[in-house]
């Protein structure tokens, strides 16, 4: 039944605002991860995104409003890099993963945070921690300026999908654990396994002094690694794919994509350029 209403909410909405086919074009230009998408894929993430940009708050700190245009293919491509996430989804579902989404603000810089941490010995450790982005259970997703035009490659870092991942996995608890809502056909023992080994081996190769084969930003905690994982996911799928095959199995399964086929061809047709 809400599956049907979404759906004449959304033709009655588009009846409204008819999708402006010219700015999604350009936003797609803009990103090298949007040129990764089939014809098919791209025309439904298209429409999700511009309903997506009439539903929640995207805006920017007042400082920075004063010098950047927010014009329409930069909010459909914000807006699409959120809802790259869900696109393997019924809208049911993106809408129910979403529904603790209410406004996106773009901050002028990195901010910072006072950050008190116990230790084993049960002392309290207070320090200056600085951030490029945030979020909270029911809070708005906080990103900065430049690391938002840094994202959108196919690099493996995007500072809008590692806080739209928390907002995933906010959606079972207050915390930001690493273990999201799952699906029926994933067992959560297979969850756990798989990410358990991810962390072992990360935290391994750190007490080793190795680098790690992602970022190791993805050792700092649980739910740090979930959200790293899908930035690898989404926008370097190869190297997590190299990296660690069963998580990547097990992201294809939950996220319902196979990013890496069009990842690679964008590659190649970027080589070739």
């Amino acid at each position: 039944m809400l599956g049907r209403l979404l759906r004449l909410g959304r033709r009655r909405f588009e009846c409204r605002h008819p999708f402006p086919e010219r700015d999604w074009r350009e936003a797609r230009e803009r990103l090298p991860l949007l040129s990764t998408l089939g014809d098919d894929e791209a025309i439904r993430l298209g429409h999700r995104a511009w309903h997506f940009a009439h539903a929640k708050r995207l805006s920017l700190h007042p400082d920075l409003a004063e010098t950047v245009t927010f014009d329409a293919p930069a909010r459909l491509a914000l807006a699409a890099q959120a809802c790259l996430l869900t696109l393997g989804w019924s809208e049911r579902e993106h809408h129910e993963a979403f529904a603790n989404v209410h406004e996106i603000l773009v901050l002028p810089a990195a901010f910072q945070r006072r950050v008190e941490e116990m230790d084993e010995a049960g002392v309290v450790h207070a320090y200056d921690d600085e951030r490029v982005g945030e979020t909270s259970h029911q809070g708005p997703v906080v990103v900065s300026y430049p690391d938002l035009m840094a994202s959108g490659g196919l690099d493996g870092f995007n500072v809008l999908i590692h806080e739209l991942a928390h907002k995933l996995d906010l959606g079972n608890s207050l915390d930001i654990d690493g273990f999201p809502p799952l699906p029926r056909e994933i067992d959560p023992r297979d969850w756990y396994r798989v990410f358990m080994g991810v962390w072992e081996d990360l935290q391994a190769r750190l007490s080793r002094g190795e680098a790690t084969p992602i970022d190791d930003y993805a050792a700092t905690h649980p739910g740090e690694c979930f959200a790293v994982c899908c930035e690898h996911f989404f926008s370097d799928p190869g190297r997590l794919h190299q990296a660690y095959p069963s998580l990547y199995e097990l992201l294809t399964r939950y996220f319902r994509q196979d990013p890496l086929p069009g990842h690679d061809r964008q590659c190649e047709a970027l080589r070739l350029w």
